[in-house]
């Protein structure tokens, strides 16, 4: 009996073994390492692919949104020329957020998000932009196409948790937020991120 041609003999890695998307444009397929519900900030081993604890979250803030990456994406020189205020770009997948109306409370997860816009964030003089998407399949959101179709008390919730999710008491924070930007503008970081992703990986 013959293996189907989708199968994968070993679990392949989620940021190299994964498909950016499956050809439909704005629709990508997106690795979730956190919930709403989480109190601990994790993240995907670059070496092993398996996610891993990085801290404890520093203050009382969660992420709003299902929060993780878009698979064979790199923020490196093109994504850096898209924001003007950065000295380079993270050398980090491309980050995405996910809105769904129905709570989904575990990481690690794989689904298909449409995006809709995004966050010029700067940290630490390094362009680490946040795409933001929603569920693609989530009829909640079936209408919601360009970040204006988003209640901006949302976005103003995704803002104040990238600004403070790295605050350390007393210390000046090194996040700074100069845009919010809609899905043409998201689409062009998208196409940015997976063009330095081939530059670098091949």
């Amino acid at each position: 009996m013959a293996f189907p041609k989708t199968f994968y003999r070993w679990r392949p890695h989620p940021w190299h073994g994964l498909e950016a998307h499956g050809g439909e444009e704005g629709v990508v397929n997106a690795y979730i390492e956190m919930t709403p519900f989480d109190a601990v900030k994790y993240e995907v081993d670059k070496t092993t692919g398996y996610l891993r604890v990085d801290r404890p979250q520093l203050t009382s803030s969660m992420t709003p949104t299902l929060y993780g990456f878009v698979p064979q994406t790199y923020c490196a020189a093109r994504v850096h020329a898209l924001s003007p205020s950065s000295e380079k770009g993270d050398g980090d997948p491309l980050d995405i957020c996910v809105i769904t109306e129905r709570p989904i409370n575990r990481g690690e997860v794989i689904l298909k998000a449409r995006v809709i816009g995004g966050m010029q964030m700067v940290d630490n003089g390094e362009a680490d932009d946040k795409i933001i998407a929603v569920l693609d399949n989530d009829q909640f959101w079936q209408d919601a196409n360009d970040i204006k179709d988003i209640s901006p008390a949302l976005i103003e919730r995704m803002r104040h948790y990238f600004e403070t999710y790295k605050l350390v008491p007393g210390q000046p924070s090194d996040v700074t937020i100069p845009e919010i930007y809609g899905r043409d503008h998201a689409l062009k970081v998208l196409g940015a991120s997976m063009e330095d992703y081939t530059d670098e990986y091949g």
